[in-house]
């Protein structure tokens, strides 16, 4: 949720943010309405209270005679506390209501537009060339028995695959490639959930514009997760955290599903858009002017993943139409697919800024005493997608791929994924 007192003090800010987002600038200005009958009306409840408060006092020291009158006139008053008391908590919904719908602002320097108007920031590495017809992931994860889409379809239906033995060891060994590196940097490792309540869902900012592309189960009330954020951002829920010495960094390995709603057609062949997978996510809880510093560390992370597994990338400044009600900024980094011919992406990096810790009540103690709002920051570490980019940047002519270096170790020091033989014998 937005910070209401930023709304009313700076709501050109919103208004900017919201234009650039392509969303509706007038919901500004009915939030600016809706505040000012929400502040009213909490007054005038106040208010009234305080009056029934003091007539208490005069009825408890009125003689005997006038109590009987006066206890009239208090059951008069309490019935209009009530009624006000009804308003002011009808006026505080209707502000919610409308404010919700209110985006993130975006931070400064965030290109305005829509997913095409993205503004690379680098890229590293040579994108690939080969002396011969490369073969696309899902073709080498045949010849070298880790990809099944068709036994996948026939269990579980399109977009969902089986990954088996070079495969599935490729995944674990990614996954613990990146946890050691997460540890490393003094992250603590969290197997999370991956069925969440309502609250913590809508909490994250995942129940807006993009519902449809959630699981939900209406016979427990329970959604599946997307990315462990949901989890991780949940975690300390209605909490006061301590952040005198450091952020509080947690990498949350979990199984993530998405519904892909609205992406017929798109990336059916193979393992870049499917149903399930599996996901080590970054979060880190952080002093809001400490965000920005955070989220640069976040990426740096990525990019030396990325690097160590020899791929060639590019970090992008997503624009402002194309990132999430939470982000107020958004780097994603798109590694190089060589039979697509293009970049695709393989991480994701959100600062939300305070807006996931208003809705969900997560807060730090200023130097003042008070509480204030913490500042909560996102980013894939790894995740299922990567092992297309790997396959397909390391092949070579007869179908082996070579590990990289630092793969190596997680895989028993197997250094090249070959091609199963064929089974059975000539006639």
């Amino acid at each position: 949720m937005i910070d209401p007192v930023l709304l009313r003090e700076n709501p050109d800010l919103f208004k900017r943010s919201q234009e650039a987002r392509g969303d509706s600038v007038e919901a500004v200005d009915a939030a600016l309405v809706a505040d000012a009958e929400r502040r009213a009306s909490i007054t005038a409840f106040e208010d009234l209270r305080a009056t029934q408060n003091l007539f208490g006092k005069t009825v408890a020291q009125a003689p005997p005679e006038q109590k009987k009158a006066l206890v009239a006139e208090a059951r008069g008053l309490a019935a209009e506390v009530k009624a006000a008391g009804a308003v002011a908590a009808e006026a505080e919904e209707r502000f919610t209501k409308i404010v919700k719908t209110i985006a993130n602002p975006i931070i400064d320097g965030v290109p305005a537009g829509d997913e095409a108007n993205f503004v690379t920031l680098r890229t590293h590495g040579d994108t690939p060339v080969f002396d011969f017809e490369p073969r696309d992931h899902l073709e080498l994860g045949e010849l070298l028995g880790a990809i099944d889409m068709p036994r996948g379809a026939k269990v579980s239906g399109t977009r969902f695959y089986f990954l088996k033995g070079i495969g599935a060891r490729l995944e674990i060994a990614l996954m613990n490639m990146a946890l050691d590196r997460a540890l490393t940097a003094g992250f603590v490792p969290l197997i999370t959930p991956t069925l969440v309540r309502p609250e913590i869902m809508d909490g994250t900012g995942f129940l807006g514009e993009h519902n449809d592309e959630v699981y939900y189960l209406p016979g427990d009330d329970l959604y599946l997760t997307g990315t462990s954020e949901v989890a991780l951002a949940g975690y300390h829920k209605d909490e006061i955290l301590d952040l005198s010495d450091e952020p509080l960094r947690y990498a949350g390995w979990s199984t993530c599903y998405r519904r892909e709603a609205g992406s017929g057609g798109k990336d059916t062949r193979g393992i870049i858009r499917v149903h399930q997978f599996n996901k080590l996510e970054m979060f880190t809880y952080v002093l809001p002017e400490n965000a920005e510093v955070e989220h640069d560390r976040l990426v740096a992370l990525q990019e030396s993943m990325l690097q160590d597994l020899g791929l060639s990338y590019r970090v992008i400044d997503v624009a402002a139409g194309d990132l999430g009600g939470s982000a107020a900024r958004k780097f994603d980094i798109e590694a190089w697919v060589p039979t697509q011919g293009a970049y695709r992406e393989l991480t994701s990096t959100s600062n939300c800024t305070t807006y996931q810790a208003r809705r969900l009540d997560i807060r730090y103690r200023t130097e003042t005493g008070k509480t204030s709002p913490v500042a909560t920051l996102n980013g894939t570490l790894a995740t299922t997608r990567w092992i297309v980019a790997i396959l397909e940047t390391h092949q070579q002519a007869d179908g082996s791929v070579r590990v990289p270096a630092a793969l190596q170790p997680y895989l028993g020091g197997l250094e090249l994924l070959e091609p199963l033989k064929p089974k059975g014998g000539s006639k």
